[in-house]
């Protein structure tokens, strides 16, 4: 694929027509379906694991020919098929195939081998935005305002391609070397017409519909941002149970049952309430003026939003690091080594991958 080309935005643009061109272009490069290479991962020199999970690994690698960094994700063809996520890995690699926003990471290229998948995509070195909070408790007003406003925007992009994301949380943000958020791990986002009924996503952030399963929309993504901007604000979830009973949880997230701290602005408070309602017709995000309900609220009133699109602002955090593959941020992983089959695992089902 070739290089990221740089996005600028401009104000005398109407953004409704640019997220359309922007949608026209998440469909044109969908249907495409680039198909994976055959392995090519002797291309990449392999520096150190970032992060496991259940289907595998993602590791830092350098290209040899220009020496980029790139995060490679790993994935099991057998466990995939185990543990039928096969359709969530397809639609992950066509939509990271397919993405371009500022706020959205994308794919740089994807292969295979006998054994396993291997999605490239640049890497971005920051950290989690998870991480920073749990280091500092809560965030300052100033820094919630500007990690909430980049969420939004990714937010009304991918839903203006046709995308529910369902998972969002702050260890699905990371930080670029700027302080600027990228949205991460596309594994539950999924292309959805009306509606759908999958459970799926963070417990702490499904929203009642999905807990309910009387089938949902893009609308969960808004519930989970409200309580996203409470745990920026307020150092933990508006509906955490000491005990750590999960089913207390879920009673608590149907009924709306949580408490705003007392430091909490009450603009602020205000636009929280108006995410977490179990009434869809009463939801922001999901009324009349979409997005516009969020991006002109009370607390949004110190964003210049054209100058955030356009990465022109100095975030109130910048990550300290010694260059472009410094991976000190990220927490260290025992290596794991990969054992390819000698003959090709799957070859039907991952044939059109």
């Amino acid at each position: 694929m070739t290089k990221e080309v740089v996005q600028r935005f401009t104000q005398s643009s109407d953004y409704r027509l640019v997220l359309q061109r922007l949608k026209g272009d998440f469909e044109r490069k969908y249907n495409e379906h680039i198909r994976a290479k055959d392995a090519c991962y002797t291309e990449y020199e392999y520096l150190r694991i970032l992060g496991s999970g259940a289907f595998g690994v993602v590791k830092l690698v350098k290209r040899k020919t220009n020496g980029e960094f790139f995060a490679m994700k790993i994935l099991s063809k057998d466990k995939i098929i185990r543990q039928k996520q096969l359709q969530h890995t397809v639609s992950e690699k066509r939509i990271l195939q397919s993405v371009h926003f500022p706020f959205v990471v994308r794919l740089e290229t994807c292969f295979k081998d006998n054994s396993y998948i291997y999605l490239v995509m640049p890497f971005v070195n920051g950290g989690e935005l998870f991480t920073v909070l749990r280091s500092c408790g809560k965030f300052s007003e100033h820094q919630a305002i500007f990690y909430g406003a980049q969420v939004a925007l990714a937010l009304e992009y991918l839903h203006s391609c046709g995308l529910v994301y369902r998972d969002l949380k702050p260890e699905n943000l990371l930080l670029d070397y700027r302080g600027y958020v990228k949205m991460t791990d596309f594994g539950f986002c999924k292309q959805v017409k009306e509606r759908t009924w999958t459970l799926c996503g963070t417990p702490e952030y499904l929203a009642p519909e999905i807990i309910q399963a009387k089938g949902y929309g893009k609308s969960v993504d808004w519930w989970s941002y409200g309580v996203l901007l409470y745990e920026m604000s307020a150092g933990y979830s508006p509906f955490y149970v000491q005990s750590g009973n999960q089913m207390a949880m879920f009673e608590r997230i149907c009924k709306e049952k949580y408490k705003f701290p007392k430091h909490f602005h009450s603009d602020l408070s205000n636009l929280i309430q108006n995410l977490l309602q179990t009434d869809l017709s009463r939801r922001y995000g999901n009324l009349r003026n979409g997005t516009d309900d969020i991006k002109q609220h009370r607390w949004f009133k110190s964003v210049n939003w054209y100058a955030l699109l356009n990465r022109d602002l100095i975030a109130p955090y910048v990550p300290k690091l010694e260059g472009p593959g410094d991976a000190s941020l990220f927490d260290f992983h025992d290596e794991v080594s990969l054992k390819i089959a000698s003959r090709c695992e799957y070859a039907k089902e991952f044939a059109d991958f």
